[in-house]
């Protein structure tokens, strides 16, 4: 496509368990903004098996027109398939714009997509919004490991960002709305792909998932052993929330590594952080920038942790901790 011959905002809604997964709501809400910016519609594709209840969900959540490709071989993620079904959508619909999560499917799908409709893909991006006069996306992600913020400008249509998730405020829900259900199954070749899932594994999780909560307590290297990390998650119970760990405590396995954030971990944005004895480095600090608010606890001033808090103490964690949890109990 060239520039500027695009018209609308398309968003591909991930679905777990049948209904919408919590990013497809926060893309649907960043692309009705955008689509009311544009004065443009707000479409969604849903790509799977079965997935009658979440094309409702979309259009409870302000799609207006719903691109269904429907089939029992799409049950399961593979980048062919769900590709060419993407592709075959938005060559039909031809839209401006293209949402999907920074999630491992968006992250597949996004630069893939991008090579196909010889455009450019912005991933993990932060902040959307149109620029009043050239009325392009105007998108804002994290740069030099999260030290710094970069708005960037694709100047070829359909423009496609990845949103990260709880970066966005998700759409509200209407069961009154009204959509249009558009089937292009038929359209889509259903060829073998070349990878196929043998097996699904979900990991498994103590009390709430990383991802989803709205306090997590992180502790770093300063924690010192696997019973300092039980000291926070003492904490994290106290506040019936989460633990984190940066990675040095998850290589010396003093916690799960399924507890890892940052750059090569989990994506978080949780309302409260608190990050407990962990320098500040910027592969970490990227995972957890767009938390609403980061409390600090280090014993070091200097440390660079203090750079990106909102609060801090500097103490011993081991004095700070066991008053925060005699204090929430």
């Amino acid at each position: 496509m060239e520039m500027n011959t695009g018209t609308g905002v398309l968003v591909h809604c991930e679905i777990g368990d049948g209904s919408l997964a919590p990013v497809a709501v926060e893309a649907l809400g960043a692309g009705g903004r955008l689509a009311a910016a544009l004065g443009q519609q707000l479409s969604a594709v849903l790509i799977g098996s079965a997935v009658g209840r979440a094309a409702q969900e979309a259009v409870a959540y302000g799609a207006g027109k719903i691109y269904v490709v429907d089939a029992p071989s799409l049950e399961d993620y593979a980048t062919e398939p769900y590709l060419q079904a993407l592709e075959t959508v938005i060559r039909q619909c031809a839209p401006a714009v293209i949402l999907l999560g920074q999630t491992p499917q968006g992250r597949d799908l996004a630069p893939w997509l991008a090579l196909r409709l010889d455009t450019g893909a912005t991933m993990d991006c932060m902040a959307l919004d149109i620029d009043p006069d050239t009325k392009r996306l105007l998108m804002t992600r994290p740069v030099y490991g999260g030290n710094a913020q970069a708005v960037q400008i694709c100047r070829t249509d359909p423009q496609i960002a990845a949103v990260r998730l709880k970066a966005m405020a998700p759409a509200l829900r209407d069961d009154t709305r009204q959509g249009q259900l558009i089937d292009v199954t038929a359209a889509v070749e259903s060829s073998a792909p070349r990878v196929k899932t043998r097996q699904r594994k979900v990991e498994p999780t103590a009390g709430i998932k990383l991802e989803d909560a709205r306090v997590i307590v992180t502790g770093g290297r300063g924690i010192g052993s696997a019973s300092g990390f039980g000291q926070l998650a003492e904490l994290a119970a106290a506040l019936h929330e989460a633990l984190g760990a940066t990675r040095p405590p998850c290589d010396a396995k003093w916690a799960s590594d399924s507890l890892q954030i940052g750059i090569t971990g989990k994506i978080v944005s949780p309302d409260l952080y608190i990050a407990v004895a962990l320098s500040g480095a910027s592969q970490h600090v990227s995972g957890c920038s767009s938390s609403k608010i980061i409390v600090a606890i280090n014993k070091d001033p200097e440390a660079n942790i203090f750079r990106v808090a909102d609060y801090g103490i500097v103490d011993d964690w081991k004095a700070v901790v066991p008053a925060l949890i005699s204090s929430l109990a």
